[in-house]
């Protein structure tokens, strides 16, 4: 066949127009960059040609949003066999080599998944927070996701969650299920994690993460962070500083089963995989059903730990804790006083010590409830949430009256998730405790959880609480403890019991939902046995939350050091007790640190110990607003020496206090040179006094000297803590 010259020009003509247009259309599409950006950090993910959606950039923001194309190509690393590596959302059963962030199995059984870009759209919520919603779906099923992004501009957080939706002809079964799946490169990667048991919560321990996967993960149920906190560090190149080096912070939002994977590839870039733990909860997911993740938060800094924990702390107080910019009361608990055994007379003698001593509220612990099997020991009662006749014949009411009567507040003790074998409750509804049929009952502090799966029971924790409030409005707090994991879990009330993990928190957090649309703004402790409920999940219910049962001080300024990484002073319950040798000046100093709370017998305490304890609480007050809402700075770490000091700065930079402890208690050691400060402006001059002092001692500490910020961060202060001045707490002010 013959062509003329003018026919070939014109083929090849619309030939090359083709190939240019095609490859335009590719170049723009493979150019659809999706930048989620903060202040100071950007996460990038781009779209391809094929449209796999991955993430290119993960930290330090650049100056030009358009310089986020060229990401891709400054990287010369071995073949990526996948094309999935640096997955948003890695999918598992196609052409996934590594761990898979989601795993189906489809209506008609097939294993495979593959989710490409759709699309995505931003919405502006606030001048801070933005939303960017990003659509995947399969191209052979109809099988979607929709990832979410909320970031906070001005702390430079973001919460990742996932939607999982399909319209296939029959359920399909989710094996995993993550939040989120980040990628990051560095040339080594530190990972910062924190294990524990009761009384010794927080723990932490860094190492080098090596080729293969690091898992971070709960089997617990409830009292899900007792053995393994859901919150960790992760350390690009070395380990970071207080003030120095690459560090992104993690954070399940959830308090139940969690499992986070951390997998250092084969092209030494780090991938983690964050979400409810998978274990045992196959999730069969109908047509036009939803299943939506807890969200997963992190940030990150380039400038260190303490500057990270900063950017958490305020994201905490503006956006997610429960009240975190308001207020907060200080109380006397009657736990270590009295235990079980008490009556109204003597809680009436301890409500009037709790004016006596200058706090705002007075707390009924365990013991006050059930009749038939009453509530004298943890071995009963627990469940049958009437007051006791005999230790409460005219009930919570009359002691509230005498709360009133004497200028206090009133809050009470409940764990309405827990039953006791002996107990009412157990009798009349044994479908309503989670034990499997058949086989023995295991006790976990002889106790078994509630299946909060099922409504009725959901109906009857909420009327546990309602009820108190219905019958006492003028009930002022509460403290919501969870002592138990679960055991032989079975719930009697699921038809699918690979679904129980997953509906007890649903139950949980619907329960608790409903709790705070009728009592908004009721001040309530999250409490579990110490530290094994805490997580942001359940801190948008609570104010506050009980770091440990191990109140020793000494003990308590390592744990809520490690504590003050993740969350701020603001929601930190730590209570004065006898636990520990220590004079009763450094066990208020302690407990200074955060929501300030004392579990003594008042009566008992000498003359001048109860002198400086009102003294203190009366210092507190003028300084609690700087602890709770300031900037908190670590200056010397407990394990890295003899001395601790923690400082919070205000805002203004006008004010701060400032704590100082003796860790080591060996011969000599003391504070022997300055301890320089941080988040002063270096061009106000300051005085610095001492506060707390015991009566009929005197400070070392000159309370006239004038001195400049450039001085205190440079040179420092030397607050003169030694074997005699164990404890020392420094008020720092703007000097006029």
């Amino acid at each position: 066949m013959k062509f003329n010259k003018i026919a070939i020009k014109g083929l090849i003509g619309a030939a090359v127009l083709l190939f240019v247009q095609g490859t335009l259309t590719q170049q723009s599409f493979a150019q659809t960059i999706i930048p989620v950006q903060t202040q100071n950090n950007a996460l990038v993910l781009e779209a391809n040609n094929e449209k796999d959606l991955s993430i290119i950039f993960f930290g330090k923001k650049l100056a030009d949003v358009n310089e986020y194309k060229l990401v891709s190509k400054a990287y010369k690393q071995s073949d990526d066999y996948t094309g999935l590596l640096n997955s948003v959302y890695t999918p598992s059963g196609s052409r996934n080599l590594v761990e898979p962030a989601i795993s189906v199995t489809h209506a008609d059984g097939n294993n495979s998944l593959d989710l490409r870009y759709v699309s995505h759209k931003e919405t502006k919520l606030s001048d801070d927070v933005s939303l960017l919603s990003v659509l995947l779906k399969d191209p052979v099923y109809n099988f979607e996701v929709t990832l979410y992004y909320k970031s906070y501009f001005k702390e430079d957080v973001v919460e990742q969650w996932s939607e999982i939706r399909h319209t296939e002809k029959g359920t399909v079964t989710l094996h995993k299920y993550a939040s989120a799946n980040l990628h990051l490169k560095a040339g080594s990667y530190w990972l910062n994690q924190y294990h524990g048991d009761w009384a010794r919560e927080m723990q932490p321990e860094e190492s080098k993460l090596t080729h293969g996967i690091k898992t971070l993960d709960s089997k617990l149920g409830t009292r899900a962070n007792l053995f393994q906190p859901s919150v960790f560090m992760i350390s690009l190149d070395k380990p970071a500083a207080e003030d120095e080096g690459n560090v992104l912070y993690g954070a399940l939002e959830y308090s139940g089963n969690f499992k986070i994977d951390l997998e250092l590839d084969y092209q030494n870039n780090l991938r983690i995989i964050a979400g409810i733990n998978n274990y045992a909860s196959a999730y069969t997911l109908k047509s036009g059903e939803t299943f939506t993740t807890p969200a997963f938060l992190y940030t990150f800094s380039d400038k260190g730990k303490g500057d990270a924990s900063r950017k958490l702390q305020r994201w905490a107080r503006e956006h997610k804790l429960l009240d975190g910019k308001g207020s907060r009361l200080t109380l006397l608990n009657n736990w270590e006083a009295t235990y079980f055994d008490f009556d109204e007379k003597k809680l009436a003698e301890l409500i009037r010590d709790t004016k006596k001593l200058g706090v705002d509220m007075f707390l009924l612990d365990d013991g006050w409830f059930a009749n038939k099997h009453p509530r004298n020991g943890d071995v009963a009662g627990l469940g049958d949430w009437q007051e006791n006749r005999t230790k409460l014949p005219n009930g919570i009411g009359s002691l509230i009256k005498e709360a009133d009567a004497n200028g206090v507040k009133f809050g009470i003790w409940i764990e309405p998730e827990m039953v006791n074998p002996k107990s009412e409750l157990y009798e009349k509804h044994p479908d309503w405790v989670l034990k499997q049929p058949g086989r023995n009952e295991y006790y976990f502090r002889n106790q078994l959880v509630l299946d909060l799966a099922n409504p009725k029971v959901q109906d009857f924790v909420y009327g546990v609480v309602d009820g108190l409030f219905t019958k006492n409005p003028k009930l002022a707090y509460i403290k919501w403890d969870c002592n138990a994991v679960i055991y032989n879990a079975h719930s009697s009330y699921l038809k699918n019991q690979s679904h129980f993990y997953i509906e007890y928190m649903r139950g949980l957090y619907k329960v608790l939902q409903r709790i705070r649309a009728k009592y908004p703004t009721v001040p309530m402790m999250l409490c579990s046995g110490g530290g094994g409920r805490v997580d942001y999940g359940a801190l948008q219910y609570f104010t506050e939350f009980w770091p440990s049962d191990n109140t020793d001080p000494l003990e308590r300024i390592f744990i809520q050091w490690e504590y003050s990484y993740f969350y701020p002073a603001i929601s930190s319950s730590n209570h004065v007790t006898d636990w520990g040798k220590q004079p009763i000046k450094f066990r208020t100093d302690v407990a200074m640190m955060g929501k300030l709370g004392f579990d003594i017998v008042v009566s008992k305490l000498p003359e001048n110990d109860l002198k400086f304890c009102q003294e203190a609480i009366k210092n507190y007050n003028s300084v609690k607003d700087v602890i709770w809402h300031g900037d908190q700075y670590r200056l010397l770490n407990p394990r890295d020496g003899s001395i601790a000091s923690m400082a919070y700065i205000n805002d203004k930079k006008t004010s701060g206090v400032i704590f100082n402890y003796l860790v080591n208690s060996r011969y000599g050691e003391s504070s022997k040179a300055p301890i320089k400060l941080k988040g002063l402006d270096p061009d106000k001059k300051y005085r610095i006094k001492e506060i707390n002092l015991y009566p009929e001692t005197k400070s070392t500490i000159n309370a006239n000297a004038v001195y400049s910020g450039d001085f205190l961060m440079n040179v420092g202060f030397n607050p003169d803590v030694n074997s005699g001045r164990t404890s020392v707490v420094l008020q720092l002010e703007e000097a006029n």
